[in-house]
């Protein structure tokens, strides 16, 4: 699969489950007293859209980037599945009602809890695979 047809249709992924979590979040909305979600509900949602626009902007840089096409597709995969996988923690806070901020410590989810080197080992990940990713397509560009 090329780089550029990965990061378009996970842009249509994420904005389906934009689209659904939206609705989940109304569900809560429409049940509560307060007329508020979850917070992880609401993160989850609006997270899941702006990633979609977010690979439609990888999109672009892999169709113009001058780099292998292994390279491409890694320097667009790789942010992708981290975008995916913050999405999926949000959606499991979300539905276990857990938390409002999962960075706070003690980390918890659900009843258990996540050590802290856990966390920051993960953060740390991510923000090398979606940064990183994003600076290998904007030399592939400019190159």
């Amino acid at each position: 699969m090329e780089a550029s047809q990965f990061a378009l249709i996970s842009a249509g992924v994420f904005m389906l489950v934009g689209m659904l979590t939206g609705w989940w979040k109304y569900a809560h909305i429409a049940r509560s007293a307060d007329a508020i979600a979850p917070a992880y509900v609401d993160i989850c949602h609006r997270t899941a859209l702006m990633y979609a626009f977010a690979c439609i902007v990888l999109q672009q840089l892999a169709m113009h980037s001058r780099w292998s096409h292994t390279v491409n597709l890694l320097a667009v995969a790789i942010p992708i599945l981290f975008f995916a996988s913050a999405v999926a923690t949000y959606a499991i806070h979300g539905w276990l009602n857990d938390t409002d901020n999962q960075l706070r410590q003690p980390h918890r989810l659900g009843t258990k809890t996540v050590p802290a080197a856990a966390v920051r080992a993960y953060m740390l990940l991510l923000a090398l695979g979606e940064i990183g990713g994003l600076l290998v397509l904007i030399a592939g560009v400019t190159m």
